[in-house]
């Protein structure tokens, strides 16, 4: 299970990740005024981590919290907006945090590690797959590994975002089989069930793209989390292949009950509970996320949730139906550059319907159509340097640059493409007019 910002974010099956409101995003574990940790809710967190793990689960627990740790610690009353003040207080409150939970684990007998994570430290290939052995060591050790964000150093550029978004993350590195989001409703439902006596609840949902449900809940004061942020939370972890659930943080046994009925589910024919009342086994209310049938592997995963895009390249829909058939991006399949990176950082692909003629002398593009990213890539060279070459042929990258460290802007083996734009129809390619445009 993994716990997030005082939510709870479960990997289970053999693998469970849990993720429980946390203390500086939601009230679940942490009184939103006092700031206090809500020992009930804590309590029953660990005895549920616990039983599961007892039955044999690999359990993450998400949890971050450290900075409403930080406040009640410190004694201020409201979260500030001071970036070095709130990392000082996540400081204070990390402690703090861990502490509690060793001491809550400790009394079941439960080893617990701690785990912090920024997206710097997954950046690099190699640093991805030893956090994944590291987890594996942990689980091997029978230990609970308990992940959250580094509050104390992260940056905007460096930050997940929020902990849904860290919770899918580690749920696709350790391949967790199950990732619980817990939240203040049992379940999506179809309008805002406090207001809307007609809301329905959603209990399965097998595509996410389609999904008409009610996202109108926020996190708290203390926290940046809400529905929208699980609902792409349960998009990245479903295209890696992972069980997906939101369910009432308040009542954090019913994670246990719910992984049994999944595990009955999937030993049922088609997946189909039995009819029989007798035989068919019941679960808490709650939402599934179906996984994909072909879910994205863990270097594509990285590539398109791991890092940080720095900047954004438009390439023409001849390019990307290049990129598609396994080719490498060219220059002059490129045509226009935005942003300020380096070789081999991460940047958006963005495909152009229809570029203006002033596009070739300038970084913006303009668009008929609203631009669509349709995945990522790691570049081989750095912004300024493919706004001088694109458009043009490689053979004229020595003449332009003085020297050519590679043929392409990026080598198909490091660009991802979203799962939904894998197999697009593509039209023509625009590079002949563009070396239209450019001929005097």
């Amino acid at each position: 299970m993994a716990v997030v910002d005082g939510r709870i974010g479960a990997v289970i099956g053999q693998k469970v990740l849990f993720r429980h409101l946390s203390p500086d995003r939601t009230s679940s574990i942490v009184d939103e005024k006092t700031h206090e940790p809500i020992l009930s809710i804590l309590t029953l967190i660990v005895e549920t981590v616990t039983k599961l793990h007892r039955d044999g689960h690999r359990v993450v627990l998400v949890s971050s919290g450290a900075v409403g740790v930080g406040l009640r610690r410190m004694n201020v009353d409201e979260r500030p907006t001071y970036l070095p003040r709130i990392q000082a207080l996540a400081a204070v409150g990390q402690c703090r945090l861990m502490s509690l939970w060793d001491n809550l684990f400790s009394h079941l007998r439960v080893p617990v590690a701690q785990i912090l994570l920024t997206r710097n430290d997954i950046a690099e290939r190699t640093q991805y797959v030893n956090a994944q052995n590291t987890f594996g060591q942990l689980f091997d050790m029978g230990v609970i590994p308990i992940v959250n964000e580094n509050d104390t150093l992260a940056v905007s550029e460096i930050k997940f975002g929020d902990n849904d978004t860290l919770s899918a993350i580690t749920a696709a590195m350790i391949k967790a089989d199950y990732l619980f989001l817990m939240t203040d409703v049992d379940c999506l439902y179809s309008a805002n069930p406090r207001t809307n006596p007609d809301a329905k609840p959603i209990e399965v949902v097998t595509d996410i793209s389609s999904l008409d449900a009610d996202v109108s809940s926020a996190g708290s004061s203390l926290g940046t989390g809400g529905m929208s942020t699980k609902i792409v939370a349960a998009k990245l972890g479903t295209s890696a292949g992972v069980t997906t659930v939101i369910t009432k943080s308040s009542k954090p046994g019913n994670v246990h009950d719910i992984v049994k009925y999944l595990q009955y589910l999937e030993a049922r024919p088609n997946g189909v509970a039995a009819d029989d009342q007798h035989e068919a086994l019941t679960a808490p209310l709650h939402t599934r996320f179906i996984r994909s049938n072909t879910p994205i592997q863990s270097r594509t995963f990285w590539l398109l949730h791991g890092l940080y895009p720095h900047g954004t390249l438009y390439i023409d829909r001849g390019a990307y139906h290049a990129l598609l058939n396994n080719a490498n991006l060219l220059p002059v399949g490129v045509v226009g550059v935005e942003g300020h990176f380096g070789q081999q950082e991460s940047v958006r692909l963005v495909v152009v319907d229809r570029p203006s003629p002033d596009a070739l002398n300038g970084d913006f593009i303009h668009h008929r159509e609203e631009p669509k990213e349709v995945g990522r890539a790691l570049v081989n060279y750095g912004s300024i340097e493919i706004t001088h070459i694109k458009g043009h042929r490689s053979t004229q990258i020595e003449t332009l640059l003085g020297y050519a460290d590679s043929d392409y802007v990026a080598m198909r083996e490091n660009i991802s493409f979203h799962p939904e734009h894998r197999k697009h129809a593509v039209t023509p390619s625009l590079t002949p007019a563009l070396e239209e445009w450019k001929s005097p």
